[in-house]
């Protein structure tokens, strides 16, 4: 059984490639969006469990996707992480004022990192009563 679905939002094929395997090699299924305005459609119509977001993207930035995950309904409750090469304090603020519940600089944190920070918000999630 998986534990659980991470929607990876991100326009660079290698660090889609990296996380999806690091992912599913941990159980996890994954759901990909190469630009932002997929990345909403999928978050939107697929309901993930979490979302992988880029800041810089195609479409839609980043911001504009959290923004819109954390202004809709169905989706306002979606554990996001925000990883980006954008690491000054005003990027980190701005994603957090938005709503990210993490955020971590690319080529800083490893993969092995994130998949830790994704496993305790997707649990953390779960054991939250209704």
């Amino acid at each position: 059984m998986a534990k659980g679905n991470v929607l990876i939002v991100e326009d660079e094929t290698v660090f889609r490639l990296i996380y999806r395997g690091v992912l599913e090699n941990e159980g996890f299924q994954v759901i990909e969006a190469e630009d932002g305005k997929k990345g909403w459609e999928l978050a939107k119509s697929k309901h993930p469990d979490l979302i992988l977001l880029d800041l810089v993207l195609p479409g839609l930035t980043g911001y504009e996707v959290l923004e819109k995950v954390r202004n809709h309904e169905e989706t306002k409750d979606i554990p996001v992480v925000v990883f980006s090469v954008l690491g000054e304090s005003k990027d980190i603020d701005k994603a957090i004022d938005l709503g990210a519940n993490y955020y971590r600089t690319k080529g800083i944190d490893s993969p092995t990192n994130i998949v830790g920070i994704i496993e305790d918000l997707i649990d953390n999630k779960e054991s939250k009563p209704e």
